[in-house]
């Protein structure tokens, strides 16, 4: 068994970079098409944990979570346009936060439901699946964190993540040949979409640039250095037991943090290449927490499941309320549905499948979803927790 520290940090990095390889390598892709990379870099520390191969209750793990999650979100957050996201529009906006709700309503109601079955402990799950429900995998880790939700918790919920979300995207697309029907039975303003069009046609697209080094090591510093200051000012934040952690305090400052940033001129320094940082960091962080997890703690993924299916059930119905009062079209039913469920790849996707051209505003409202995640998952956590007992 691995037990010194370099070693542990060497094998998680190779973990890492293995898989981020053949996922962005033409020919072994295909093997990411239904389980993305994310779940392997989680999986595979923990199956090395498991089997005794590396020091699962070393405090190394643990610390690498509390060190590089911080300065990870915002670098991730960082760059959001929040004046594009305005340009969509009243009809985008609304949809997008009915299904939000839906989903934390979901959670809260599937939570009451199913404690019987998996017990009250999964209060903290349940608010790590709405944070990545609603804004995607950071988010998850980071609720995760904030709400001290145990790691046998928190295995069962990323395979929930894992599997729901691309079940969706299937049935989503599948219906995509039927929203001239459904947008007749929903009696739809169609004008909707003409409006969105001349809307996204405002929206210019961003440009790639390559990686500069010099404002790459500026924004790691800044990064690196609001987190550290997030960290020192939590501790002296009001808290409570499984209310407000210090650790909590630190999300929510550097959350917010990133998003107020991200409307000055700093936030123009992701966009040399170096926001990658924030994506490599996390994943690093994701295999950390891998490592401190057990195949063991995956017996209830069934019921889960299941209480998966509620969520999105009641979901789904929030959104269908929503669309027929504002008379919403079909595609943003869908769209709204997929950048708070599926997140910054497959909302873009699914837009473009149901109007072609509109790809930018399933992207947008998934990045809105992105810097909503944290607070979104800590609320519903806190929500659940009040019926835990």
């Amino acid at each position: 068994m691995i037990h010194h520290h370099l070693l542990l940090i060497l094998v998680l990095l190779a973990v890492e970079f293995t898989i981020l390889f053949l996922a962005g390598n033409p020919r072994t892709k295909f093997l990411f098409k239904f389980l993305p990379s994310m779940f392997w870099i989680y999986f595979l520390p923990m199956v090395l944990s498991t089997c005794g191969l590396i020091d699962a209750k070393s405090s190394l793990f643990q610390e690498i979570t509390k060190c590089l999650l911080p300065p990870a979100l915002f670098l991730l957050l960082l760059n959001v346009d929040f004046k594009a996201i305005s340009r969509l529009g009243p009809a985008a906006l609304v949809m997008f936060f009915a299904g939000s709700f839906g989903i934390m309503l979901g959670m809260v109601i599937s939570f009451i439901i199913f404690k019987p079955l998996v017990g009250p402990q999964f209060w903290g799950g349940f608010g790590a699946l709405s944070a990545s429900w609603t804004g995607g995998s950071a988010n998850m880790v980071a609720v995760k964190e904030a709400l001290n939700t145990p790691d046998a918790v928190f295995l069962p919920m990323v395979i929930v993540d894992t599997i729901l979300p691309y079940v969706w995207v299937g049935i989503l697309i599948s219906l995509a040949a039927r929203q001239i029907d459904f947008d007749k039975w929903n009696r739809a303003d169609r004008r909707i979409l003409d409006d969105l069009s001349s809307r996204v046609s405002t929206i210019a697209g961003e440009a790639k640039q390559s990686l500069n080094i010099g404002n790459a090591i500026i924004i790691l510093v800044l990064a690196f250095s609001i987190g550290l200051a997030a960290k020192a000012v939590s501790i002296y934040l009001p808290t409570g037991k499984n209310i407000l952690t210090p650790y909590a305090w630190t999300v929510i400052l550097v959350t917010t943090t990133a998003i107020i940033l991200s409307m000055t001129p700093i936030s123009r320094i992701p966009h040399t290449g170096a926001n990658k940082f924030g994506k490599w960091i996390l994943y690093f962080v994701l295999t950390s927490i891998g490592a401190r997890a057990s195949l063991s703690n995956a017996s209830q993924v069934g019921i889960l499941l299941a209480a998966g299916v509620v969520v999105i059930l009641i979901h789904v119905m929030i959104l269908l309320v929503t669309a027929r009062l504002i008379r919403a079209p079909l595609f943003l039913v869908a769209t709204a549905s997929l950048s708070n469920l599926a997140g910054l790849v497959s909302a873009p996707v699914v837009a473009e499948v149901y109007q072609p051209g509109f790809a930018s505003v399933g992207l947008l409202l998934a990045i809105l979803g992105h810097t909503l995640g944290a607070y979104n998952g800590i609320i519903t956590g806190q929500i659940c927790r009040l019926f835990a007992h």
